[in-house]
Formats: structure tokens, C-alpha cells, sequence
């Protein structure tokens, strides 16, 4: 285990979310899982306790806490992509699994994780700066999804159409 790994609060289904991260992401998947020895606040002895998983290369536990906590927007993935088809491919699988859409690239899992889903265009121009950020910023603040042309055009200075 790594010295240091993300923690993410489920109710009572941490391996399903696990499942589906792996099935979904690249360099992602699921790793032990673990039973409870013994009751627990919101689960019994023999229940998935935790899952040992990684998304995008990065370590982390399921934790199956029962409804104390829930997810916030306070945490997020952020998933780069490099094109359209890549970020309808990470949406369409997070919205469609029961999932819902925010704004600006942002959705939730059906777990209630965040995403944020972030073509590399886009992140290109935020850095970039000055009319460029301004007029990509402007754009990506109308979308639920992000358009991947229509964030091109702005960086090019056209108006969108």
C-alpha cells in the first residue's frame, strides 16, 4: 500500500465504484478488497469494508461508511483529455451511468463523486491568459460538457456558430 493514498467515503458500495472507475479509466483498477471482521456503524461482519483501487494511475481506498458523510464538489477528478471524442467517452460513461451533469466539464458519479472533465485545449488556454483565457473562459462558462471546437474557435478569437 502507499504511503499515502486518497480516501473516498461510499455508503455501502465502494467496489462497484471501483468496477466501474477501472472499466472506464485508463491505468486504473481494483485492487484487494476487504471484509469487515466485524459490525460496523452502517454495515455487519462479512460486508466490503474497503476497497483497495487506482483511476488514471492514481492510489486510492473505498471506504463503505454508511450515510454519515456524502461526496462534495469540495473534491474532484480532474481528467484531461485530447479530444472530443475522449471527453463524450468519460462523460457519456459517468452521466449515463446514472450520473448527472453540472457545468463547465464538471458531472457526478452515481455515487455522487465529482469529475471534472477537461479537455487539454481548454486548460491550454486558461494558461495561456489574457484575451485568450478571457475569450475560452467565457465560452466554457455557457456549457454543461465541454465542446472541444467551440473552445478552438474562441482561442482563435470567432464567434461561436
Amino acid at each position: 500500500m502507499p504511503k499515502n493514498i486518497i480516501c473516498l467515503w461510499y455508503e455501502d458500495d465502494a467496489e462497484g465504484a471501483a468496477r466501474f472507475y477501472a472499466q472506464t479509466f485508463p491505468d486504473s483498477a481494483v485492487g484487494r478488497v476487504l471484509c469487515a471482521p466485524a459490525d460496523f456503524p452502517g454495515g455487519r461482519a462479512g460486508q466490503v469494508l474497503t476497497v483497495e483501487f487506482t483511476v488514471c494511475g492514481i492510489p486510492c481506498l473505498g471506504l463503505n461508511g454508511g450515510t454519515a458523510f456524502r461526496q462534495s464538489e469540495a473534491f474532484s477528478f480532474q481528467i484531461a483529455t485530447d479530444d472530443q471524442a475522449e471527453t463524450d467517452r468519460y462523460w457519456n460513461a459517468i452521466v449515463g451511468n446514472g450520473g448527472t451533469e453540472s457545468a463547465c466539464g464538471w458531472c457526478k458519479d452515481r455515487w455522487g463523486l465529482s469529475w471534472q472533465i477537461t479537455p487539454r485545449v481548454l486548460t491550454e488556454a486558461m494558461a495561456a491568459g489574457g484575451e485568450i483565457a478571457q475569450r475560452a473562459f467565457a465560452t466554457m462558462m455557457t456549457m454543461q460538457k465541454i465542446d472541444v471546437a467551440a473552445i478552438e474557435a474562441a482561442v482563435r478569437g470567432e464567434a461561436a456558430g
